[in-house]
């Protein structure tokens, strides 16, 4: 099964897709990713290219270490 991330799609719809998504995130400094509660507050409408731009995180290092685990970005 070919792995993808849709960058349009909420952090909370990636993570009940594929819950390795929100373990890839933490690693990436999206700390609070994995409390309940703000994937089911925040994540709701919350994008990855949004959490990025307010955490101060690239999205380029963010794409490159999803592609480098095996997943296709989706613009």
């Amino acid at each position: 099964m070919e792995k993808k991330l849709d960058l349009k799609k909420s952090v909370r719809d990636l993570c009940r897709e594929n819950p390795e998504i929100a373990e890839i995130m933490k690693e990436l400094g999206f700390e609070n990713i994995t409390c309940p509660g703000m994937l089911n507050t925040v994540g709701r409408f919350m994008t990855i290219p949004k959490g990025a731009a307010m955490r101060g995180i690239e999205l380029e290092q963010i794409k490159t270490e999803f592609r480098n685990r095996g997943y296709t970005i989706i613009e």
